[in-house]
């Protein structure tokens, strides 16, 4: 039974790994279309590691930063539903602790988009604190950027 929720949880990740290679590819709308289709399938109560993966992805595919902002905050709560022992089950070198820097510091951006510096200073201010669980890799050098990018972008 374990098995078969593992190869279940394997290929609805391989599913929404498919979905952002059309949003990295240029096609939103069928990115969008999929990721709809994908969280019917996972539910408001699904997995969270699923939950917050594709809101995350489903946040990149809006073009209306309240949207961004709505999938964006569904990611950060299916995050704070994931426990390390979960997702080790997924990937060995993945961390909880590691994606709350990204995820704060997407909120931190939607905020900007919406004019609203206060709100996104806060998150700005707990992807800066949440940078101690990033790696000395290209993943958390690129969200350290980031990071730093908008830090100027508010100052």
């Amino acid at each position: 039974m374990a098995e078969q929720r593992q190869a279940s949880g394997d290929a609805m990740m391989t599913r929404i790994g498919q979905a952002v290679m059309l949003l990295h590819g240029g096609d939103r709308e069928e990115a969008r279309n999929r990721f709809a289709a994908l969280w019917g399938e996972i539910g408001q109560e699904g997995d969270p590691l699923h939950r917050c993966t594709l809101a995350h992805y489903m946040a990149d595919a809006q073009d209306d930063p309240g949207d961004e902002l709505a999938w964006d905050l569904r990611a950060l709560s299916a995050a704070e539903g994931l426990g390390d022992e979960r997702l080790a089950r997924h990937e060995e070198t993945l961390a909880v602790r590691s994606l709350y820097p990204s995820l704060h510091l997407n909120l931190a951006a939607d905020y900007l988009k919406l004019h609203r510096p206060e709100a996104a200073r806060v998150h700005l201010d707990r992807a800066r604190s949440a940078t101690h669980a990033l790696g000395d890799d290209g993943y958390g050098d690129g969200v350290r950027a980031a990071i730093a990018r908008l830090e100027s972008r508010l100052a």
